[in-house]
């Protein structure tokens, strides 16, 4: 790794490292919640569900500068619940790179669960119903039949999140600014670059950088999916 870290240079090596980290904690929180999420839109009734489903989207419409701005006046250190975190667990989020990993997050959260929701939908239920009669729990039927069937629905939304964070700049800017080595990750970092004059060859390696990152991912996702549904035939 010493030939990238001398291509981009220790800041932008740097940055690379956090969106890299960001990303896949990002993804990891993300993943268990979008689960019981698409499971809750397509096979629960409840009252609130369309405002449930309003709420997992919204943030695809927002401008990620509002996103941000409504988490840093919740989680912000004088904030009640960031408040909270910080005493009683020592949870800091705002100008942290774990807030950086909640911002990614919540913008990239509405692609997963619309992903996993699409995948969930096209389960046939009988298989799970067969599986019942035999005597099997919920718990198993989920675990056996129905997780394995939407597994490349999962694999995708997984994808699509990671590299939604990987690119998010204006919520995580907002909520804990662009600190180089603390929070600056890819997309801040050459924002930060454009504005300096002479910068903009270091720029373009991070942008070259940040393709090929985004690019490895999309393969590596389409050859799991393609495992998943072949082992799944």
């Amino acid at each position: 790794m010493s030939w990238l870290a001398e291509f981009l240079g220790p800041e932008g090596f740097a940055a690379m490292r956090l969106s890299i980290w960001v990303s896949l904690w990002a993804t990891l929180l993300s993943l268990p919640l979008a689960l019981w999420v698409a499971h809750l839109l397509v096979r629960k009734r409840f009252w609130g569900r369309e405002l449930l489903n309003i709420v997992v989207h919204l943030p695809l419409v927002l401008p990620p500068v509002v996103t941000g701005y409504l988490l840093l006046v919740t989680f912000g250190r004088r904030a009640p619940v960031g408040q909270f975190l910080e005493q009683s667990f020592g949870l800091l989020l705002a100008f942290r790179w774990t807030g950086a990993a909640l911002a990614a997050a919540i913008m990239g959260f509405p692609l997963m669960v619309r992903a996993i929701r699409l995948a969930l939908e096209s389960v046939d239920p009988k298989l799970e119903q067969a599986a019942a009669t035999l005597g099997a729990s919920r718990a198993r039927i989920y675990m056996t039949v129905t997780l394995p069937l939407m597994l490349p629905g999962v694999i995708a939304g997984a994808v699509l999140a990671f590299a939604k964070a990987l690119g998010e700049v204006g919520a995580t800017i907002t909520f804990v600014s662009n600190i180089p080595g603390q929070t600056q990750t890819l997309p801040s970092a050459i924002y930060a670059m454009l504005q300096i004059p002479g910068e903009e060859p270091m720029a373009f390696r991070l942008v070259i950088v940040s393709t090929l990152i985004a690019v490895i991912a999309l393969v590596v996702s389409e050859l799991l999916a393609r495992r998943a549904r072949n082992g799944s035939v």
